[in-house]
Formats: structure tokens, sequence, C-alpha cells
């Protein structure tokens, strides 16, 4: 019977996406609060105009905890598409850093280019220095803790 096997993975899935989701939203978070001074709020208001629009803005106090649900939805998303690519893929297996680079550069890019054009959040300009600030931060925030977890409990799997 494998139930020891799926609870831990279970539990390194959960694990890595609250770790990775919850860096990832105190980063931002910091990010945008130092830049402008505005409440942080606004960053959840933002995430859940993706699926609201304007109205994540309006002032219901709920759409702070929609964006906080969509950002963990996401966050989860991304850790199980990376779970299930490690045993898939050669490169993410060989070094945690470089595959914590490609997760980051990879994430940037389905959000940026996929997700976010998709949604109804209000267009944003392409601004290089931001690009790469926001690359660095899902590097070290999603990709490193997502990679380290993974590598740790896929080798805990097959050491038995």
């Amino acid at each position: 019977m494998n139930t020891p096997v799926s609870t831990t993975a279970i539990t390194a899935i959960a694990g890595a996406a609250l770790l990775a989701g919850t860096l990832d939203i105190l980063a931002a978070i910091i990010m945008f609060t130092s830049a402008t001074g505005k409440s942080p709020v606004i960053v959840l208001q933002f995430i859940a105009s993706g699926v609201f629009g304007k109205a994540a803005f309006s002032g219901d106090p709920m759409m702070p905890v929609w964006g906080t649900l969509f950002h963990y939805m996401i966050a989860t998303g991304f850790t199980l598409l990376y779970f299930w690519l490690y045993p898939k893929t050669k490169l993410l297996r060989q070094n945690i850093f470089t595959s914590a680079v490609i997760y980051g550069i990879f994430v940037w890019a389905v959000m940026n280019l996929l997700i976010v054009p998709l949604s109804k959040t209000s267009p944003v300009p392409f601004d290089a220095a931001r690009a790469v600030q926001a690359v660095l931060v899902l590097i070290i925030c999603i990709g490193l803790p997502i990679a380290f977890i993974a590598s740790r409990y896929y080798k805990r799997k097959a050491n038995g």
C-alpha cells in the first residue's frame, strides 16, 4: 500500500507551495509598499483583479481574501507542475540552483505572457528593470524552495 508515500508527497507539495507562495507574496508586498508607501492590501486586490477586474478595488473586504486564495492556488499549481516534471526532466535533477533559475524564468514567462494577459487585470507597461527584479524574486522565492523540497522528497523516496 502506498499511503505513506502519498501522504509524504502531499506533505512535500503542500509545504513547498505554502513556503514558495508565502515568500513570493511577502516579496511582492515589501517591494510594493517600499516603492509606493501604499497599503499592502492593494497587492492582494491586484491579484483578485485577475478574476474580478476593477471591482477588486471597490473596497469589498473579500477581495484581499480572494487575492490571497488565488495567489496560493497559482503557487500550488506551479509546485504541482514542478513535482510532476522533476522525475521526467534530467535538467531539473542535476542542480538545485540551475533548476531554480530555469523554473523562476519559466514562472515569470507563464505569468507575464499567458496568465496576466488572459486575466482581467489592467495592463501594466513593460519595464525591463522591473522584469529582471521580478524574475530574481521568482528564482529566490519560488524556484529555490520548490527545487530544494522536490529534490529532498525524491531523494528520500529513492532511498526507501
